[in-house]
């Protein structure tokens, strides 16, 4: 695939590039060459092959790339986009991105950040073997996690541009209706001198998803325990040195239902009003949410909810940068960013400060635009109560994607696997840095203090 970069302002990230795709291309790469009939019988069978490019070659090359060009320019990557030429510094390369789309063509997507905090998604696609690749092209995909366009694939397995206001709800993210897919969630130790804990997370079955737990390697001794206040489920491992490196390993199949309003099954419980620590319930809040709903304090309040969710939507920024992803409603009040965790804390701090009931849930979400591969970590959303139902709302997609506002207050698509539902999660045992603040990657401890268990989660589709 040839990307001509003055005919592309914007390329789409590679998770729009189907593994087939993927696949494909790397059998070509690793194909070999037909036998030749040779008259000596010793060389009678022998292959040729091409060099192999794997996904380290990829990054590798273009971390060199990023690296070498930041040399160049005083200590910042440029990036042309349109008539503004972009001072960027390099925050990762997504792994779960890279591909080989065929014999000597590679792509990539980087997360880069200017002076001011703003990530920028730019998309690289390189050519050449491995050690020797080039880059080819680049181009700005989104800004703060919102895209510019979105790519659609023609029946001949090509790929074209599409504008974002024509693109379509499973091109922005959404499977209405089911999804039933193959989700792995695998995590791997770090070097372990002292004993270790460690506590993961079990998606469980509900109204919403059937998940079934077909696959499980697990080193170390485990049990399962229960967080019996938010009903989660929780493996529990005590590990030692020998285990150093190991993989654990959890394969769920899953058939999930899209998610709108429900009739509550219990009754709503006092914590949904309540205080957590990093989403207080104050006076504070409380008069945000008040400016926010303004001249709707006498209607409903389902109309209060929207009229929050819809100040969070304008005045809140997604990005990647800063103290995010602890899910801090005082920190997303004061900086107006964050990703999903800030968004859905500050909704709940002041839903909860008008006396609406909110809770939060994590998982992931599923890439809606390819079968395979790999995804992007964690996802988060919240549900408040009103009119006697639980309302499911997800104001950090709704704020990517405009036209899907209206979607996403009320409705949770069906590409998602729920992994744990609360915060402040009390757990016995529990992990001596206290209460859980919220519950999706592993949480480690060494001899007592906090590690990382490197974590990847990938996805395959049922046909």
């Amino acid at each position: 695939m040839k990307i001509n970069p003055y005919h592309y302002r914007i390329i789409n990230t590679a998770c729009l590039f189907s593994q087939k795709l993927l696949i494909l291309g790397l059998i070509l790469f690793y194909g070999c060459q037909p036998n030749e009939k040779k008259e000596n019988a010793q060389q009678e069978n022998k292959v040729v092959s091409r060099p192999k490019v794997d996904i380290a070659d990829i990054e590798k090359g273009i971390k060199a790339y990023i690296d070498s060009k930041t040399e160049e320019n005083d200590g910042f990557f440029i990036v042309k986009d349109g008539d503004k030429l972009l001072r960027l510094k390099l925050v990762r390369v997504h792994t779960e991105y890279l591909s080989n789309l065929g014999p000597k063509s590679h792509f990539a997507c980087v997360d880069l950040a200017d002076a001011n905090g703003d990530v920028y998604d730019v998309d690289f696609f390189m050519e050449g073997d491995p050690g020797a690749m080039d880059v080819t092209a680049t181009s700005v995909h989104k800004l703060n996690g919102k895209p510019f366009y979105s790519w659609k694939q023609k029946e001949d397995k090509t790929w074209y541009k599409l504008p974002i206001e024509e693109a379509t709800n499973e091109l922005l993210g959404v499977i209405e209706g089911e999804d039933q897919f193959v989700f792995n969630y695998q995590a791997t130790l770090p070097i372990l001198e002292e004993a270790a804990e460690m506590w993961i997370p079990i998606a469980l079955s509900d109204a919403f998803q059937q998940v079934e737990l077909v696959t499980t390697d697990i080193p170390g001794i485990h049990r399962m325990i229960e967080d019996k206040v938010n009903l989660n489920q929780i493996l529990y491992m005590k590990l030692g040195p020998e285990h150093s490196g190991q993989k654990v390993r959890l394969v769920y199949k899953v058939n999930r239902k899209e998610k709108g309003p429900y009739t509550a099954q219990e009754e709503v419980a006092d914590r949904y009003l309540a205080s957590n620590r990093l989403m207080p319930v104050d006076r504070r809040f409380r008069e945000i949410a008040m400016e926010a709903i303004g001249e709707k304090n006498k209607d409903s309040q389902l109309m209060q909810a929207r009229a929050i969710y819809d100040y969070i939507i304008d005045n809140m920024r997604y990005a990647k940068s800063g103290e995010y992803g602890k899910g801090d409603a005082v920190y997303a009040c004061d900086a107006k960013t964050g990703n999903c965790t800030e968004f859905h804390s500050l909704f709940i701090s002041l839903a909860r400060s008008v006396g609406i009931p909110a809770r939060f849930s994590i998982g992931a979400a599923i890439p809606s635009d390819r079968n395979e591969g790999g995804i992007d970590g964690y996802h988060c959303w919240a549900e408040f109560f009103a009119e006697g139902k639980w309302w499911p709302v997800d104001i950090s997609e709704g704020n990517k994607y405009t036209a899907l506002a209206t979607y996403y207050f009320g409705r949770h698509p069906a590409n998602r696997i729920e992994f744990s539902r609360g915060r402040d999660l009390e757990l016995n045992p529990g992990p001596a840095s206290g209460p859980i603040n919220f519950l999706a990657y592993p949480l480690l401890e060494i001899d007592g203090k906090s590690a990382v268990a490197q974590t990847t989660f990938t996805f395959s589709r049922s046909n």
